[in-house]
């Protein structure tokens, strides 16, 4: 008999690179199918300077030093994730479900990289592991993301777009009985960047986008490469923010804040274009949407959509949530990949199960 309750941890690392996010959470599914959740304890554990550093250059690391580097980040997030286990003394656990961190993300080259998804996590955390959700996707052919959107149509059918606002912004939604979803832009890793420059940790509030000025140039040019003029399934890596995003932006001999002004008017307008329909309501989660200036050009760009903020968990912790899901429909041998969203010959249950 397929059980009805999982007590389950949700373990998400984003390309913003704020840190990892744990969340305990229960889920149920009544004899209706109708899926509930409740998120118990959660934190975010941000990286110590050395991996933070590690992280933000291995793109460019040799095949052997990421090899080296998956173990030792396997350690390590095994490591976190018992620290948290024990600290909120968390019992009966049916699975800890992790999406490890992207590394290398060319859907088109037939590769994708999460580091932290190694057989021996399982062993060093003392709990069933899922995890390495994304590898399958692109083996049949698919994207490999976003993986979101299942968890999207299942938890938040009442919203008409569910939109994140992360390292990238993507956004899932119905249209004609199919899921579609995509990535729309870079948000957090090219507005944190220039934060950093700046000597922050990121635009709190978009207090340092906002005290600049729209560069026209810039703007057009931003709205005129290429990922933006394709049509879904589409996805984003950090290889685009470090090889065409930066490069243009620093090529315009401008303030930081006018970059960051003017790359925060290109976020809201994509945002605007990305969707079919531009009235109805529109949940907003991740990092950005604590972002006032950039919610704020996205309501001028959306003047008859509603924009919601939910409360500050599910804000903080869906992706962790989400990933938490898809290892439970995983146990139960469910879809939890859609092949509308990623491109993939089928849809299909992802995910390596380790005990």
């Amino acid at each position: 008999m397929v059980s009805t309750s999982y007590n389950v941890i949700g373990v998400m690392s984003g390309t913003s690179l704020d840190g990892i996010d744990l969340a305990h959470i229960h889920f149920n599914c009544n004899q209706q199918g109708k899926w509930s959740y409740k998120i118990l304890e959660s934190e975010t554990i941000p990286y110590p300077i050395t991996w933070l550093n590690q992280l933000k250059i291995a793109v460019g690391f040799t095949e052997e030093a990421l090899q080296q580097l998956n173990i030792d980040y396997t350690l390590y997030l095994g490591g976190v994730i018992k620290s948290f286990i024990d600290t909120h003394q968390i019992k009966s656990i049916d699975a800890v479900c992790s999406h490890g961190h992207t590394i290398l993300h060319q859907p088109q080259q037939g590769f994708t990289l999460q580091i932290g998804n190694l057989p021996n996590i399982a062993t060093i955390i003392g709990e069933k592991v899922i995890c390495d959700f994304r590898v399958q996707d692109v083996q049949l052919g698919g994207q490999g993301a976003p993986l979101v959107p299942i968890g999207d149509r299942i938890l938040f059918a009442e919203y008409d777009y569910c939109l994140n606002l992360g390292g990238f912004s993507n956004v899932s939604f119905e249209e004609e009985d199919r899921r579609i979803a995509f990535d729309i832009s870079p948000v957090n890793t090219v507005l944190n960047f220039y934060a950093n420059q700046l000597g922050f940790d990121y635009d709190n509030q978009g207090q340092i986008s906002r005290s600049g000025t729209l560069n026209t140039d810039l703007f057009k040019s931003l709205n005129q490469l290429e990922y933006f003029q394709k049509t879904y399934p589409k996805s984003l890596g950090f290889e685009f923010v470090k090889e065409i995003v930066l490069p243009l932006l620093e090529s315009y001999a401008i303030p930081l804040e006018d970059k960051m002004h003017t790359f925060t008017e290109h976020i809201a307008l994509q945002t605007a274009n990305a969707l079919p329909n531009k009235q109805g309501r529109m949940l907003i989660t991740g990092g950005g949407a604590y972002n006032t200036f950039l919610i704020e050009r996205m309501q001028t760009h959306l003047p008859t959509m509603e924009l919601i903020i939910p409360d500050g968990k599910t804000l903080e912790f869906k992706e962790a949530l989400i990933f938490a899901l898809l290892g439970v429909l995983k146990l139960r041998n469910a879809i939890n990949v859609l092949s509308s969203v990623t491109g993939a010959k089928e849809d299909h249950s992802s995910g390596m199960i380790y005990s």
